[in-house]
């Protein structure tokens, strides 16, 4: 009798050791779970570490290898993504979930799904007729939608499996394509829309949603979508994107991930006099009015989800750093934007530094033009600074010091302090009037003149200006004082670039430098060589930021973790990989870049006594962890996407 009662509860608890069908029927490892409790673990810390350690390797699991107990059957759950196997399902799977006769009789290997796949994925490719067109890759995105629509598990398996290849469709710059076309792509919800006619009601809202446990949100208004401009509700496509990818690189439950578009109408006129547009018909609200919905938003998600972790993703550069520096010291948030993008390019900065044969410490000596004043390069230029204020002491001297190290170039040219209405963020790199003079430079001067007369290490672009790298500019960084000149074309999409790498190539010489926010394809040079076209893609870091947050339990996101994450990408790259050009490493590499980048995370939040745990590794144990162990914490955590077996239980 004992034994039929305790059963189905030993399904649930099994341990990553006991993952197949056989292991599931064995009791000892019940017994020995169910005796650990929280008391004993208690104990166990001061008498016996060691076996505390070997009961908590038993607690951590990987998430798809325990039995998962569903409420559903038949047709409900062939039609539930997160559930889903399709012909996968073993006999007594269809057996147990009424399954028998919905299927073809054949149960078919998750590899043999993933074939399949690829097999029509690669059809399209041949019937291409002119290539990987925007239309292309726009049907590429359906494809892998409808995936993710019908099979969540498979859809994952696939992403990671091809992240090469799939990135650039799930995320920049196809994902741009998407958002402007999102109204009548539209088909299945995906995510929460909180809008300005929701004020007052948010905080029962938020309880709509059916995870009890969220992780991770990425949030957007749609004002600033990547190069875009104001795309409205349509950018909640932005929001999808980012979390494919932080489960696919951080291994982030896809079942406590929530994509959000927070809707304060669009000032996008084409939008505005669409009638099938999706969102609210209405002009922008500023101001308080605003202020009002996010802060509405914030409690509400907090106050459900009190771990949650918050990105805020494509908000106009006017708020973008207001909400960052409002909301950053009291709720787990950042700002991809203003952070993320800083943090990828600063990796490439001083990678750059090394490809020149020189220790990264000589940083603080690089000349810097950036063109671009808005969050994004507002980002860059903090973080930047401060990376070089603290290699040359971290003081107000070194602050004063690495600021003249930069020239920041706007739409309206050349800023110095005799700027007019000069953004307060902006200020610090604000030249003085009679030190511009005595380079020759004068306030809105063009950016031509100022490489002329910087003749700098590295050109940054952040302008979301198409070919604003003209020939005659990149003519002037010939002149560089650098043996290895940078320029760095990060505005996305694609055709926002400032320049290509063919243009650089050949313009500035072999012996250049190229990254990029898109992907472009290495060029082939008259010698033989390749040029590498690195691309600075921020999902490099963001997922290992969010990840590393989790785990750590850290309660805010501060700049040390931010400022260690980029360390850790920049010393990825081998120094032979370097010396080649090569400053970011493959997008292949992603899951093993983003568990590195997630350990440097947890090692700084420690170090700054920010670290309160992560479930059964409390913050007293998260301090003993060695680095290697930190290492083997992050992927014991990592989901994967292994179909799970499936136990129907009636409400």
């Amino acid at each position: 009798m004992m034994r039929q009662i305790l059963y189905p509860f030993h399904i649930l608890i099994i341990s990553s050791e006991a993952s197949s069908p056989a292991q599931n029927q064995t009791m000892p490892n019940y017994f020995l779970h169910r005796r650990l409790s929280l008391s004993l673990i208690n104990r166990l810390k001061h008498c016996c570490p060691a076996m505390l350690s070997q009961a908590r390797q038993l607690f951590t699991t990987h998430e798809g290898n325990r039995p998962t107990i569903v409420q559903k059957r038949s047709l409900a759950i062939l039609q539930d993504p997160l559930f889903n196997k399709g012909t996968a399902f073993s006999m007594t799977e269809r057996d147990r979930l009424d399954l028998r006769g919905l299927l073809p009789p054949t149960v078919v290997s998750p590899e043999q799904q993933i074939e399949r796949f690829m097999i029509d994925m690669k059809r399209l490719e041949v019937n291409a007729r002119d290539g990987q067109s925007d239309p292309y890759a726009l049907t590429k995105w359906r494809i892998l939608n409808r995936l993710h629509d019908r099979n969540e598990t498979m859809f994952y398996k696939v992403l990671i499996a091809n992240i090469e290849e799939f990135a650039p469709i799930v995320y920049t710059p196809t994902v741009g394509l998407v958002c402007q076309n999102y109204s009548s792509l539209f088909r299945r919800p995906r995510g929460m829309y909180f809008s300005a006619e929701d004020r007052g009601e948010m905080m029962p809202m938020v309880y709509n949603w059916p995870a009890d446990q969220v992780d991770m949100i990425v949030v957007t208004d749609g004002s600033r979508v990547l190069g875009l401009g104001d795309l409205g509700v349509q950018g909640i496509g932005i929001s999808i994107g980012k979390l494919d990818l932080y489960v696919a690189a951080a291994g982030i439950n896809p079942q406590r991930v929530l994509p959000v578009m927070i809707d304060v109408g669009t000032n996008n006129e084409k939008l505005l006099n669409d009638p099938l547009y999706l969102g609210l018909p209405q002009r922008r609200l500023d101001g308080d009015e605003y202020i009002a919905i996010i802060d509405e938003f914030m409690e509400a998600v907090f106050t459900r989800w009190p771990n949650v972790i918050v990105q805020f993703e494509d908000f106009q550069s006017k708020w973008a750093s207001k909400l960052l520096q409002r909301y950053r010291n009291t709720y787990r948030m950042f700002n991809h934007d203003v952070q993320g993008t800083a943090g990828v390019a600063i990796a490439g900065l001083l990678d750059s530094v090394r490809a020149q044969g020189r220790p990264m410490i000589d940083f603080s000596k690089q000349k810097i033009v950036v063109a671009g004043a808005g969050s994004a390069g507002i980002g860059v230029l903090n973080a930047a600074r401060k990376t070089m204020a603290r290699m040359l002491g971290d003081n107000e001297s070194a602050f004063e010091s690495a600021s003249s190290q930069f020239w920041v170039v706007d739409a309206k040219g050349f800023i110095t302090e005799e700027r007019e209405n000069i953004d307060p963020e902006v200020l610090p790199f604000a030249w003085k009037v009679n030190e511009a003079s005595r380079l020759g430079l004068r306030e809105g001067a063009s950016l031509l003149e100022v490489v002329q007369k910087v003749q700098p290490d590295v050109l940054l672009g952040l302008s979301a200006v198409g070919g604003l790298f003209s020939k005659e500019v990149l003519e002037a960084m010939k002149k560089s004082t650098s043996t290895r000149p940078a320029i760095f074309a990060m505005s996305n999409p694609t055709t926002n670039a400032e320049c290509t790498p063919d243009e650089v190539f050949s313009i500035v010489g072999e012996n250049a430098i190229f990254a990029s926010g898109s992907p472009f394809k290495d060029v082939v040079l008259e010698n033989g060589q390749v040029g590498h076209c690195n691309q600075a893609n921020n999902m490099y870091l963001f997922p290992g930021i969010g990840l590393g947050t989790l785990l750590s339990g850290s309660s805010i996101i501060s700049d040390s973790m931010l400022q260690a994450a980029a360390e850790c990408l920049a010393t990825y790259m081998s120094d032979d990989e370097v010396m080649k050009g090569v400053i970011f490493p493959s997008i292949s590499r992603i899951r093993d870049i983003t568990k590195k980048v997630a350990a440097a995370v947890i090692k700084e939040a420690v170090r700054e006594d920010l670290a309160e745990g992560y479930r059964d590794m409390d913050a007293r144990e998260l301090r003993k962890l060695s680095q290697e162990e930190i290492l083997e914490f992050v992927q014991k955590n990592m989901w994967s996407p292994e179909y799970p077996t499936l136990v129907y239980k009636e409400d």
